[in-house]
């Protein structure tokens, strides 16, 4: 126990908040939240853009996931998530709409308008159900 200077009062050295799940540890007359930081996984285009929508929209939904360390956890399973719509459901769409490695060679200006019309199809999928939620 420690001796609060102004009001002689004996306070815990560490205390735990319920209400938040956090542990707090005093310094000097403030009790700071005991956070670890864990070494950051560097973001890729579609975790940096879900941190960002937290970050402007959903202020609450950020704090909470910051707070509990589980903001990377989110981050990098959206991005993961992401990348892993892209390479699946692309190609899908090419075989569907027949954009062959025939076609590539024999008209590469439509082949390359049919992939970008697939890739922006996918990202706003990717926007509305990743990481705009």
């Amino acid at each position: 126990m420690k001796q609060n200077n102004k009001t002689n009062i004996d306070l815990p050295a560490n205390t735990h908040d319920a209400r938040n799940g956090l542990n707090y540890t005093l310094h000097g007359d403030y009790y700071l939240p005991d956070i670890i930081v864990d070494p950051v996984i560097p973001l890729g285009k579609y975790g940096r853009a879900r941190l960002q929508y937290l970050k402007e929209h959903r202020s609450n939904d950020f704090t909470r996931l910051l707070l509990s360390g589980k903001l990377y956890v989110d981050l990098n399973e959206t991005d993961a998530e992401a990348q892993r719509l892209l390479e699946t459901i692309i190609p899908a769409m090419a075989k569907q709409a027949g954009a062959t490695e025939k076609l590539k060679a024999v008209d590469p200006s439509q082949w390359i308008g049919m992939m970008n019309v697939f890739k922006a199809q996918v990202e706003e999928m990717i926007w509305k159900e990743l990481i705009c939620v």
